[in-house]
């Protein structure tokens, strides 16, 4: 219990948030470009989150490649993408391929999907999986798995596109990660690791790109009504399934409309609701601010939000605490 954090820092710290995140709505944003007869490549985009960024991408205009290993459900996706595109000449193509394997393998695929459907504008690294459970219960396999998975099937898919992208001076590389990203929670020891590490892969490449003209978003979305979501359910302790409901719930439209307009807009992070706006300013460190405008209210406000943020921290210890004396008195 951190006696000596009051009720009154804590509303301090939650003013301060809302009042950041209302000025910043209202920041001046450049026109956002084009996506007609741009070329969208879509890594885990034949469910949830990647699906439905196909389908909004393409009621802006854009050329839609689906990729994922499922043909089926890679086929069912692209029929409710066609479905949602605004002119005759806008192609949606599907691919198939492991993300986390051969590099040559991924490369000749990207290549040919752009020479159906023009150079890669943007690159959206949607493919993923959860692995959920206290770290003594995972399975190595399962580790490894996602991890390869998570962390390889982002950095070689965009390893594939950047060259390209720098040499025509235009693009963009989004990076979903979650906001486990940010906050390491119970029973997120091998997924929170490897949100940590695409988080990094994002800064990094930012700084790489930047020159060239080519922009990277990192999209940090809440629990998210998706297929993936469904399943993670059947494996989450207790602890964990009490400590993510503290961070809100979102659907796959939501998200996806949002990461799609911040990544148009230029900017690093993609947020979706006030505790994930939040959580991006309290971790900021060394990531870029969208606007001046935005690291001057991060300065001010970042003392608030350190009290909320050890806040929330206690609060989510204490919930574990309490589940484990609960399981002791059960035995």
């Amino acid at each position: 219990m951190l006696c000596c954090l009051s009720l009154q820092n804590v509303g301090l710290g939650v003013i301060a948030g809302f009042a950041v995140m209302l000025i910043s709505h209202f920041v001046r944003r450049k026109s956002r470009p084009s996506l007609n007869g741009k070329h969208i490549l879509i890594t885990g985009g034949s469910l949830g989150i990647g699906r439905s960024f196909a389908i909004e991408a393409a009621k802006r205009g854009a050329n839609i490649t689906l990729v994922a290993r499922n043909m089926n459900n890679l086929q069912a996706a692209a029929a409710d993408v066609q479905k949602a595109v605004i002119g005759p000449d806008q192609k949606v193509a599907c691919l198939s391929m492991d993300l986390s394997g051969n590099f040559e393998e991924i490369q000749k695929n990207i290549k040919s999907a752009e020479e159906e459907n023009g150079p890669i504008f943007m690159l959206v690294n949607c493919a993923g999986t959860s692995l959920c459970g206290k770290l003594e219960d995972l399975k190595d396999d399962d580790i490894k798995y996602v991890t390869h998975l998570n962390v390889l099937g982002t950095i070689l898919p965009t390893k594939a596109v950047i060259t390209g992208m720098k040499e025509r001076g235009e693009g963009k590389v989004i990076v979903v990660a979650s906001q486990a990203a940010l906050i390491g929670v119970y029973g997120f020891c091998g997924y929170s690791a490897t949100k940590f590490a695409v988080r990094g892969f994002a800064e990094a490449l930012r700084m790489e790109a930047k020159p060239y003209g080519v922009t990277v978003t990192l999209a940090l979305p809440p629990d998210t009504d998706t297929p993936g979501f469904a399943e993670e359910q059947k494996h989450k302790p207790e602890e964990c399934r009490l400590v993510s409901e503290e961070a809100g719930f979102s659907t796959p439209e939501v998200v996806a409309t949002k990461m799609l307009d911040d990544a148009l807009d230029g900017k690093f992070y993609s947020t979706v609701g006030l505790e994930c706006a939040l959580a991006s300013y309290i971790c900021a460190g060394f990531t870029p601010p969208f606007t001046a405008l935005e690291a001057f209210l991060q300065f001010f406000s970042i003392g608030f939000l350190r009290l909320f943020a050890v806040y929330i921290l206690d609060k989510m210890d204490r919930i574990v605490t309490d589940c484990k004396n609960k399981k002791e008195k059960q035995k």
